[in-house]
């Protein structure tokens, strides 16, 4: 039977995971065995920024790894218009970094402009 390593399923954890429309994100750090990698999550659904690690948690830890939020804010998501807006941030996890926000959602949608700000909530 093929048993991945930890840097495998560390990798094969997607960077990006977000709706459309605008909602609460949160960055994730996901870490174990000294290794670690930071995801974004993004649910239309989440009335609070706590019930996006809620979701997205138990499926981290089921791979080994441990799940912290580490901040949050608000994404925009117009796919008609290719265009992202990051901004705000979380009452109970504080402000996320956007600029690592940014960084893995120009990754996940090369061909969008994406713009961020710490203005908001």
């Amino acid at each position: 039977m093929f048993s991945m390593s930890l840097e495998q399923k560390l990798g094969a954890i997607p960077e990006v995971v977000i709706d459309f429309g605008t909602f609460k994100y949160i960055q994730i750090k996901v870490s174990a065995g000294g290794k670690e990698k930071i995801v974004v999550r993004g649910l239309e659904s989440a009335e609070y920024h706590a019930d996006i690690l809620d979701s997205c948690a138990p499926q981290i830890r089921s791979l080994g790894f441990q799940a912290e939020a580490i901040g949050g804010g608000r994404i925009k998501h117009d796919p008609a218009k290719k265009r992202l807006d990051v901004y705000g941030y979380s009452m109970g996890f504080g402000r996320a970094d956007h600029r690592i926000t940014v960084k893995k959602l120009e990754k996940a949608y090369p061909d969008y402009s994406i713009t961020w700000s710490n203005e908001g909530y």
